[in-house]
């Protein structure tokens, strides 16, 4: 077994095999990687219980802390039956992403795997989900699973990128991603598209009287072709795999990574460092509305 790789899964506090489960195992398998479960509890009822009786709550707490380790202990004992190594524990915690982030950084795994929690629209106005902190504080990668996931192991990855203007992008961020991709795919054995939505609504902001200037379209164009055929080369994706979509990029994504049964998008949490906006509008609407899991890549990423 590689030292150097090591999964980590934010298992559900509900005590259900969801399909992040079997994607974490896996993926253990194919990397040959050790996993470790960490599942954080937390009862508003138990721990609204506390203010009338503190040895109540501290055995309720406790029941239900033991209950929720055995039955992780349940689901371990067939995982190591097949030779993965797995670790794991239950923190009882009302806020879990400090938790993570620390585990995270004495962990330091290649990837964290969780579930990917669709809100109501309400709900979302009101909160920020789980996943959307983590996307914006995760060090590592982020594999967000999908319900449901149609393949244990991923058989289409899509990596989605963007080399247009450079210099202001967060440097190698691009290569990462493709990186990123390359090695799941080389893993799991799937098959590696690469895509290039390309939004002109972007450059022509700042001028509305360039929009219909049909040379200006076309010189960009060619120029966004270049970049993004420079990228493919690099990585030896070859022409019936790369992929160059003229749209909203996170309406792009959406829609290519569906109609073309993509089981994982890896994809950049933001490429530009313009404006000190960090959590992208693109990775946003992604998350919220893509029925595919996710692999999002951070522009800074963990020093082992």
């Amino acid at each position: 077994m590689s030292q150097a790789e090591r999964l980590m899964l934010i298992a559900s506090p509900l005590m259900e095999r969801t399909p992040a489960f079997d994607r974490a195992l896996a993926l253990a398998k194919a990397q040959d990687a050790a996993l470790h479960i960490v599942a954080f509890d937390y009862v508003e009822a138990l721990a609204t219980a506390g203010l009338v009786n503190d040895n109540a709550l501290r055995e309720m707490k406790e029941g239900y802390l033991e209950r929720h380790r055995k039955w992780l202990g349940e689901q371990v004992v067939p995982m190591r039956s097949v030779g993965v190594q797995v670790t794991h524990e239950v923190i009882w915690v009302a806020h879990p992403l400090d938790e993570i982030i620390l585990h995270i950084g004495e962990m330091k795994p290649s990837l964290v795997i969780k579930d990917l929690e669709h809100h109501s629209w309400l709900t979302r106005i009101m909160f920020t989900s789980l996943d959307e902190h983590l996307l914006r504080k995760c060090p590592v990668a982020l594999h967000l699973v999908a319900h449901p996931a149609p393949h244990v192991l991923p058989r289409k990855i899509l990596a989605a990128v963007d080399p247009f203007r450079p210099d202001e992008q967060y440097d190698g961020l691009n290569d990462r991603i493709i990186s990123t991709a390359e090695k799941l795919a080389a893993q799991c054995n799937a098959e590696l598209h690469l895509l290039y939505a390309y939004d002109l609504s972007y450059v022509f902001s700042g001028g509305s009287d360039l929009a219909f200037n049909s040379e200006m379209h076309e010189r960009i164009y060619k120029l966004d072709e270049n970049a993004f055929d420079h990228l493919a080369e690099r990585y030896g994706v070859p022409l019936e795999c790369k992929h160059l979509v003229m749209g909203n990029p996170a309406k792009v994504i959406v829609a290519f990574s569906e109609a073309h049964d993509f089981d994982v998008i890896v994809m950049g949490v933001v490429h530009r460092s313009v404006h000190g906006k960090w959590l992208g509008s693109t990775t946003e609407h992604v998350v919220r509305h893509l029925k595919t899991s996710v692999v999002a890549v951070n522009p800074y990423p963990l020093v082992p």
